[in-house]
Protein backbone atom coordinates (compact mmCIF):
# COMPACT_ATOMS: atom_id res chain seq x y z
CA UNK A 1 0.00 0.00 0.00
CA UNK A 2 1.40 3.35 -1.16
CA UNK A 3 3.10 5.46 2.32
CA UNK A 4 0.57 8.33 1.40
CA UNK A 5 -2.67 6.50 1.55
CA UNK A 6 -1.62 3.90 4.63
CA UNK A 7 -0.57 7.20 6.67
CA UNK A 8 -3.98 8.91 5.95
CA UNK A 9 -6.04 5.46 6.71
CA UNK A 10 -3.82 5.62 10.02
CA UNK A 11 -5.02 9.34 10.66
CA UNK A 12 -8.51 8.25 10.39
CA UNK A 13 -7.69 6.02 13.49
CA UNK A 14 -5.92 8.21 15.32
CA UNK A 15 -8.06 11.04 15.47
CA UNK A 16 -11.57 9.33 14.77
CA UNK A 17 -13.24 12.35 16.49
CA UNK A 18 -11.47 15.17 14.65
CA UNK A 19 -12.05 13.52 10.76
CA UNK A 20 -15.95 12.39 12.13
CA UNK A 21 -16.20 16.47 12.71
CA UNK A 22 -14.42 17.20 9.46
CA UNK A 23 -16.89 14.78 7.35
CA UNK A 24 -20.23 15.94 9.46
CA UNK A 25 -18.97 19.91 8.84
CA UNK A 26 -18.77 19.64 5.31
CA UNK A 27 -22.11 17.24 4.99
CA UNK A 28 -24.02 19.74 6.66
CA UNK A 29 -22.90 22.97 4.74
CA UNK A 30 -23.66 20.99 1.39
CA UNK A 31 -26.71 19.70 3.25
CA UNK A 32 -28.39 23.06 3.68
CA UNK A 33 -27.13 24.13 0.15
CA UNK A 34 -28.96 20.83 -1.38
CA UNK A 35 -31.95 22.03 0.96
CA UNK A 36 -32.30 25.12 -0.71
CA UNK A 37 -31.31 23.83 -3.57
CA UNK A 38 -34.12 21.66 -3.80
CA UNK A 39 -36.68 24.38 -3.03
CA UNK A 40 -35.22 26.49 -5.53
CA UNK A 41 -35.46 23.88 -7.93
CA UNK A 42 -39.04 23.51 -7.51
CA UNK A 43 -40.12 26.81 -7.09
CA UNK A 44 -38.68 27.41 -10.55
CA UNK A 45 -40.47 24.03 -12.06
CA UNK A 46 -43.54 26.09 -10.44
CA UNK A 47 -42.45 29.21 -12.23
CA UNK A 48 -42.33 27.57 -15.58
CA UNK A 49 -45.70 25.59 -15.08
CA UNK A 50 -47.05 29.12 -14.00
CA UNK A 51 -45.33 30.19 -17.52
CA UNK A 52 -47.28 27.55 -19.42
CA UNK A 53 -50.73 29.59 -18.04
CA UNK A 54 -49.64 32.56 -18.26
CA UNK A 55 -52.40 34.33 -20.33
CA UNK A 56 -52.85 37.86 -21.11
CA UNK A 57 -56.28 38.89 -21.51
CA UNK A 58 -57.40 41.83 -23.75
CA UNK A 59 -60.92 43.40 -23.07
CA UNK A 60 -62.08 45.05 -25.78
CA UNK A 61 -64.37 47.87 -26.30
CA UNK A 62 -67.62 47.50 -28.53
CA UNK A 63 -67.09 50.02 -30.51
CA UNK A 64 -64.17 47.77 -32.19
CA UNK A 65 -64.59 46.86 -35.60
CA UNK A 66 -63.68 43.69 -37.45
CA UNK A 67 -61.38 45.37 -39.50
CA UNK A 68 -59.42 47.17 -36.54
CA UNK A 69 -59.68 43.73 -34.41
CA UNK A 70 -58.12 42.01 -37.22
CA UNK A 71 -55.34 44.13 -37.68
CA UNK A 72 -54.70 44.09 -33.90
CA UNK A 73 -54.83 40.25 -33.85
CA UNK A 74 -52.31 39.87 -36.73
CA UNK A 75 -49.87 42.62 -35.32
CA UNK A 76 -49.91 41.33 -31.56
CA UNK A 77 -49.57 37.45 -33.10
CA UNK A 78 -45.87 38.67 -34.87
CA UNK A 79 -44.55 39.94 -31.31
CA UNK A 80 -41.41 37.82 -30.33
CA UNK A 81 -42.62 36.77 -26.52
CA UNK A 82 -46.17 35.56 -28.44
CA UNK A 83 -47.26 31.79 -28.97
CA UNK A 84 -50.67 32.57 -29.85
CA UNK A 85 -53.47 34.34 -30.08
CA UNK A 86 -57.35 34.32 -29.72
CA UNK A 87 -60.19 36.24 -30.22
CA UNK A 88 -63.14 35.70 -28.43
CA UNK A 89 -66.91 37.42 -29.30
CA UNK A 90 -69.38 38.58 -26.93
CA UNK A 91 -71.20 35.00 -27.75
CA UNK A 92 -68.38 33.10 -26.67
CA UNK A 93 -67.79 34.89 -23.72
CA UNK A 94 -71.66 34.61 -22.25
CA UNK A 95 -71.40 31.03 -22.85
CA UNK A 96 -68.08 30.38 -20.85
CA UNK A 97 -69.80 32.64 -18.22
CA UNK A 98 -72.37 30.41 -18.17
CA UNK A 99 -70.85 27.13 -18.07
CA UNK A 100 -68.45 27.86 -15.41
CA UNK A 101 -70.44 29.86 -13.35
CA UNK A 102 -73.54 28.71 -11.84
CA UNK A 103 -74.82 32.24 -10.56
CA UNK A 104 -74.63 33.69 -13.85
CA UNK A 105 -77.22 30.99 -15.01
CA UNK A 106 -79.84 32.82 -13.01
CA UNK A 107 -79.61 35.88 -13.90
CA UNK A 108 -78.37 35.52 -17.76
CA UNK A 109 -82.18 35.02 -18.97
CA UNK A 110 -83.08 38.40 -17.01
CA UNK A 111 -80.21 40.00 -19.51
CA UNK A 112 -81.13 41.79 -22.60
CA UNK A 113 -78.03 42.47 -23.92
CA UNK A 114 -74.87 40.70 -23.38
CA UNK A 115 -73.02 42.63 -20.65
CA UNK A 116 -69.45 40.82 -21.38
CA UNK A 117 -67.05 42.25 -23.71
CA UNK A 118 -65.13 40.50 -26.29
CA UNK A 119 -61.44 39.82 -25.85
CA UNK A 120 -58.28 38.07 -27.24
CA UNK A 121 -56.57 35.59 -25.12
CA UNK A 122 -52.93 36.07 -25.51
CA UNK A 123 -50.43 32.93 -24.86
CA UNK A 124 -46.69 33.51 -24.35
CA UNK A 125 -43.85 32.02 -25.35
CA UNK A 126 -42.01 29.22 -23.07
CA UNK A 127 -39.04 31.75 -21.86
CA UNK A 128 -40.96 34.70 -22.10
CA UNK A 129 -43.20 35.03 -19.29
CA UNK A 130 -41.20 36.94 -16.67
CA UNK A 131 -43.19 39.80 -14.97
CA UNK A 132 -40.84 42.16 -17.12
CA UNK A 133 -42.22 40.59 -20.85
CA UNK A 134 -45.25 39.70 -19.62
CA UNK A 135 -46.41 43.43 -18.57
CA UNK A 136 -44.01 44.64 -21.70
CA UNK A 137 -46.62 43.11 -24.04
CA UNK A 138 -49.40 44.20 -21.99
CA UNK A 139 -48.27 47.34 -22.80
CA UNK A 140 -48.10 46.94 -25.92
CA UNK A 141 -51.73 45.60 -26.28
CA UNK A 142 -53.28 48.49 -23.75
CA UNK A 143 -52.28 50.69 -26.30
CA UNK A 144 -54.87 49.93 -29.03
CA UNK A 145 -57.51 52.66 -28.43
CA UNK A 146 -60.02 49.85 -28.22
CA UNK A 147 -58.61 47.95 -25.53
CA UNK A 148 -60.69 49.22 -22.38
CA UNK A 149 -58.51 46.88 -19.90
CA UNK A 150 -55.64 43.88 -19.52
CA UNK A 151 -55.17 41.59 -17.18
CA UNK A 152 -52.59 39.02 -16.53
CA UNK A 153 -52.21 38.53 -13.21
CA UNK A 154 -49.00 40.77 -12.21
CA UNK A 155 -48.54 40.52 -8.77
CA UNK A 156 -49.17 36.58 -8.59
CA UNK A 157 -46.16 36.33 -10.90
CA UNK A 158 -44.18 38.64 -9.13
CA UNK A 159 -44.20 36.89 -6.02
CA UNK A 160 -43.07 33.71 -7.57
CA UNK A 161 -40.18 35.79 -9.28
CA UNK A 162 -39.21 37.23 -5.60
CA UNK A 163 -39.39 34.00 -3.82
CA UNK A 164 -37.06 32.52 -6.38
CA UNK A 165 -34.45 34.90 -5.89
CA UNK A 166 -35.26 34.79 -2.14
CA UNK A 167 -34.08 30.96 -1.76
CA UNK A 168 -31.34 31.77 -4.00
CA UNK A 169 -30.09 34.18 -1.73
CA UNK A 170 -30.68 32.47 1.37
CA UNK A 171 -29.24 29.32 0.15
CA UNK A 172 -25.40 31.50 -0.50
CA UNK A 173 -25.61 33.08 3.03
CA UNK A 174 -26.42 30.12 5.23
CA UNK A 175 -24.36 27.48 2.79
CA UNK A 176 -21.44 29.73 2.77
CA UNK A 177 -21.62 30.00 6.89
CA UNK A 178 -21.38 26.10 7.16
CA UNK A 179 -18.62 25.89 4.43
CA UNK A 180 -16.57 28.25 6.71
CA UNK A 181 -17.42 26.72 9.88
CA UNK A 182 -16.41 22.94 7.80
CA UNK A 183 -13.36 24.68 6.47
CA UNK A 184 -12.21 25.53 10.27
CA UNK A 185 -12.72 22.02 11.54
CA UNK A 186 -10.53 20.60 8.53
CA UNK A 187 -8.01 22.95 9.39
CA UNK A 188 -8.18 22.29 13.11
CA UNK A 189 -7.98 18.57 12.19
CA UNK A 190 -4.91 18.77 10.02
CA UNK A 191 -3.00 21.17 12.39
CA UNK A 192 -3.10 18.90 15.39
CA UNK A 193 -2.55 15.78 12.98
CA UNK A 194 0.81 18.26 11.67
CA UNK A 195 1.92 18.64 15.24
CA UNK A 196 1.08 15.21 16.68
CA UNK A 197 3.81 14.05 13.92
CA UNK A 198 6.46 17.36 13.73
CA UNK A 199 9.22 15.07 14.87
CA UNK A 200 8.51 12.22 11.95
CA UNK A 201 8.17 15.02 9.42
CA UNK A 202 11.23 16.47 10.80
CA UNK A 203 13.20 13.41 10.31
CA UNK A 204 11.46 12.74 7.13
CA UNK A 205 12.97 16.29 5.83
CA UNK A 206 16.42 15.87 6.96
CA UNK A 207 16.60 12.42 4.80
CA UNK A 208 15.32 14.35 2.00
CA UNK A 209 11.66 14.00 1.90
CA UNK A 210 9.86 16.83 -0.06
CA UNK A 211 7.21 19.14 0.63
CA UNK A 212 4.93 17.26 -1.83
CA UNK A 213 6.01 13.88 -0.08
CA UNK A 214 4.91 15.15 3.15
CA UNK A 215 1.79 16.71 2.31
CA UNK A 216 0.35 13.81 0.74
CA UNK A 217 -1.49 12.01 3.68
CA UNK A 218 -2.51 15.11 4.74
CA UNK A 219 -4.52 15.76 1.24
CA UNK A 220 -5.79 12.23 1.05
CA UNK A 221 -7.30 12.67 4.73
CA UNK A 222 -8.84 15.90 3.30
CA UNK A 223 -10.13 14.81 -0.14
CA UNK A 224 -11.66 11.75 1.60
CA UNK A 225 -13.25 13.53 4.45
CA UNK A 226 -14.76 16.00 1.20
CA UNK A 227 -16.21 12.92 -0.14
CA UNK A 228 -17.48 11.20 2.48
CA UNK A 229 -19.15 14.69 3.60
CA UNK A 230 -20.76 15.05 -0.34
CA UNK A 231 -22.21 11.27 -0.28
CA UNK A 232 -23.70 12.23 3.31
CA UNK A 233 -25.20 15.53 2.32
CA UNK A 234 -26.39 13.72 -1.02
CA UNK A 235 -28.19 10.95 1.39
CA UNK A 236 -29.60 13.37 3.60
CA UNK A 237 -31.25 15.46 0.58
CA UNK A 238 -32.60 12.42 -0.67
CA UNK A 239 -34.46 11.31 2.70
CA UNK A 240 -35.74 14.89 3.36
CA UNK A 241 -37.16 14.32 -0.49
CA UNK A 242 -38.55 11.11 0.14
CA UNK A 243 -40.15 12.80 3.70
CA UNK A 244 -41.67 15.72 2.04
CA UNK A 245 -42.91 13.80 -0.62
CA UNK A 246 -44.79 11.00 1.26
CA UNK A 247 -45.71 13.39 4.48
CA UNK A 248 -46.18 16.64 2.93
CA UNK A 249 -46.45 17.32 -0.43
CA UNK A 250 -45.33 16.34 -3.50
CA UNK A 251 -41.70 17.68 -4.30
CA UNK A 252 -39.75 16.48 -7.47
CA UNK A 253 -36.05 15.74 -7.52
CA UNK A 254 -33.42 17.78 -8.41
CA UNK A 255 -31.55 16.52 -11.79
CA UNK A 256 -28.89 13.98 -11.43
CA UNK A 257 -25.93 16.22 -12.37
CA UNK A 258 -26.61 18.43 -9.09
CA UNK A 259 -26.30 15.64 -7.28
CA UNK A 260 -22.60 15.24 -8.73
CA UNK A 261 -21.83 18.32 -8.19
CA UNK A 262 -22.80 18.09 -4.99
CA UNK A 263 -19.91 14.92 -4.27
CA UNK A 264 -17.06 16.58 -7.00
CA UNK A 265 -17.68 19.66 -5.06
CA UNK A 266 -17.35 17.79 -0.87
CA UNK A 267 -14.28 16.16 -2.39
CA UNK A 268 -12.67 19.05 -3.88
CA UNK A 269 -13.97 21.25 -0.43
CA UNK A 270 -11.79 18.78 1.87
CA UNK A 271 -8.76 18.56 -0.58
CA UNK A 272 -8.84 22.74 -0.95
CA UNK A 273 -8.80 23.12 2.90
CA UNK A 274 -6.69 20.79 3.72
CA UNK A 275 -3.97 21.88 1.00
CA UNK A 276 -3.99 25.35 2.65
CA UNK A 277 -4.37 24.49 6.22
CA UNK A 278 -1.07 21.57 5.50
CA UNK A 279 1.07 24.86 4.15
CA UNK A 280 0.55 26.66 6.36
CA UNK A 281 1.27 24.72 9.44
CA UNK A 282 4.05 23.12 7.80
CA UNK A 283 6.12 25.73 7.38
CA UNK A 284 6.02 26.26 11.44
CA UNK A 285 7.16 22.98 12.16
Amino acid sequence: MPYALREALAAFRRTPMLTGLSVIAIAFALFVIGLFGLTAFNIRRAIEKVEEKVEIVAYLTDEATDTQRASAEQEIRALPQVAGVRFVNKTEALATAMAEMEEFKDIAGDLENNPLPASFEVRMKPGSASPAEVERVAKRIQAYAFVEEVRYGRDWLDTIYMLRRIAAGVAMVIGGAFALVAAIVIATAVRITVFARREEIGIMRLVGATDGFVQRPFLLEGLASGLLGGLLAAGLTWATYRLLGSTMFRVEWVPAEWIVLTVIGGTAFGLLSSLIAVRRHLSQV
